[in-house]
């Protein structure tokens, strides 16, 4: 655990990636190989579930620090960080635990075994027996709020300078269906691949947005295009007879899109597909919040995979006949996926390339993306191998520019970490006649000045105070960008946004002004 709390302090001290990438790579190379398994784990975003909850550790710890439940409950909304928090006010230990991380972790996947009194004395005796900065990491790792400023594609980097192993082969090992409990650091990360899991997926290769002309790319004859599809991205694996489906987000979702099975008498043993996993009905993709119906289901009934039926729209070939093919040119994969989908089921389609002769004509195809349900072009250079994590050069995502409406600020909550002083995260309301109705919630978008200056109006206007949440005086307006709209029984409203956010405060516009929820309803008969 000393080597880890040191590992943390020392990530957390710097956003720089090479001393981030320096301090892994040192870590990798002197840590226990169980810890070193751990804490590849955790930065992976394979931690175990919660045992305790924010209430009851607050709880607990007020009665060991002697204070007040309100008072911990409110240093909590003023500090931003419940981790921090409490290895603040408890009593300081000078002991520093010499127990390694995995005992920790074992200890606190212990805990959800225990009844609630034991459970009690347990985290009281792990708190007394951690230095402060311990105990903060400790918390951390409860709480499941454990950043360190480290993506994957910075701890392979580390993990490759330590071992002598090339990323992409780390990369790929380190996907999967795996745990610390299932595996060990010599089986995941030194062997060599020639035993891999046949569900095994590859690493996604993503694009960055295209903020620049597009003619600055080169001529189109040396690009693919193709719709930007609105829905989850995957991969669907099949070998050894056994079908795989894999989303983005390293999850293994097989069970919950059985109607991929047919597909393993179909696809030729050693494929892998790249691709997004889709709502569709009758030729035409459905709205994204469909999905999200499906996408929270650990099984999903007969009724539902009939209102939210779906489909595999592939883009790319990663594996053919047991083969990775992922270094071959794009305009090669894309002959030999056309050749597998060629004869597909229906549930299975190929994503059709857009003609195109001049960057003009295919801004004219992405400014009518809403109408056909997508959300703008894809740009792939037809030499491209298909490579691993972010890249710029090679893919491109060109999106539709994003709807907005105008609307008034009616509530404003505290921030987390370095803002829980400041009230950054805001509701706002359009009219509907003499009314405000409340209809999206967004706390991206300002610089650190305009927070600075909501933040002093919301302290200087507030109404009535809900805890961290504080209503205001409705006269602060604000451009809201979105991505789409779609009905919903959930909010009062009556529509459901995605991705809102604040794209420009409207200082030139007085509250009288905003958009109505007559607007928004039109808004969503166009484009929901």
């Amino acid at each position: 655990m000393k080597q880890f709390t040191k590992l943390f302090s020392e990530l957390d001290g710097t956003t720089k990636t090479n001393p981030k990438v320096d301090a892994l790579s040192d870590y990798f190379d002197k840590a226990p190989e169980y810890d070193k398994l751990w804490t590849i784990a955790l930065l992976s975003h394979r931690r175990p579930k919660r045992a305790v909850n924010a209430t009851r550790m607050k709880e607990w710890a007020a009665e060991i620090a002697g204070l007040p439940f309100w008072l911990v409950d409110e240093s909590h909304h003023v500090v931003g960080d419940l981790a921090e928090t409490i290895a603040l006010i408890l009593p300081d230990h000078e002991n520093e635990s010499s127990e390694s991380l995995t005992h920790w972790m074992e200890f606190i996947i212990g805990l959800r075994n225990l009844e609630e009194n034991e459970r009690k004395s347990e985290m009281a005796r792990a708190w007394s027996m951690l230095s402060r900065q311990q105990r903060f990491v400790f918390n951390k790792l409860i709480t499941g709020g454990f950043r360190m400023g480290v993506s994957q594609k910075l701890m392979v980097r580390a993990l490759a300078a330590a071992t002598g192993i090339e990323e992409n082969l780390l990369a790929h090992r380190l996907m999967g269906d795996w745990t610390p409990a299932s595996t060990t650091f010599e089986e995941l990360v030194l062997s060599e691949d020639k035993d891999e899991k046949d569900s095994r997926p590859y690493p996604f290769y993503l694009a960055y947005p295209l903020e620049q002309p597009p003619g600055e790319l080169g001529t189109p004859a040396e690009w693919q295009a193709e719709m930007k599809w609105d829905g989850i991205r995957g991969q669907i694996i099949v070998r050894n007879q056994q079908l795989f489906v894999w989303s983005r987000g390293e999850e293994l979702v097989t069970d919950k899109y059985p109607e991929y099975e047919v597909l393993t008498g179909f696809l030729p043993d050693g494929t892998v597909l790249d691709g997004e996993i889709m709502p569709f009905r009758d030729g035409l993709p459905l709205p994204f919040t469909l999905l999200q119906k499906r996408i929270g289901r650990k099984k999903v009934g007969p009724s539902l995979l009939k209102k939210v039926p779906v489909i595999f729209m592939a883009y790319d070939l990663l594996e053919s006949g047991g083969e990775d093919i992922r270094q071959l040119p794009l305009n090669e994969r894309r002959k030999k996926l056309e050749m597998v989908v060629a004869e597909a089921p229906e549930i299975l389609r190929l994503s059709e390339t857009v003609s195109f002769d001049t960057w003009e004509e295919l801004a004219d195809v992405r400014s009518d993306a809403r109408s056909r349900q997508t959300e703008g072009i894809m740009l792939k250079n037809q030499a491209s191998a298909y490579r691993v994590g972010r890249k710029r050069g090679d893919w491109w995502k060109w999106k539709v520019d994003p709807l907005t409406i105008d609307a008034v600020m009616i509530y404003a909550m505290r921030g987390h970490g370095r803002r829980a002083n400041l009230y950054t995260d805001y509701t706002f309301a359009v009219r509907d006649g003499e009314n405000l109705v409340p209809f999206a919630k967004a706390y991206s978008g300002l610089t650190d000045k305009e927070i600075a200056r909501v933040d002093r109006f919301v302290k200087q206007n507030t109404l009535e105070r809900f805890g961290p949440v504080r209503s205001v005086r409705p006269e602060l307006v604000f451009e809201i960008a979105f991505e789409g709209i779609n009905k919903s029984s959930r909010h009062k409203s009556g529509v459901a946004l995605r991705f809102p956010r604040i794209s420009r405060w409207r200082e030139d516009k007085p509250a009288s002004e905003i958009n109505t929820l007559d607007d928004l309803h039109r808004m969503m008969d166009l484009y929901g």
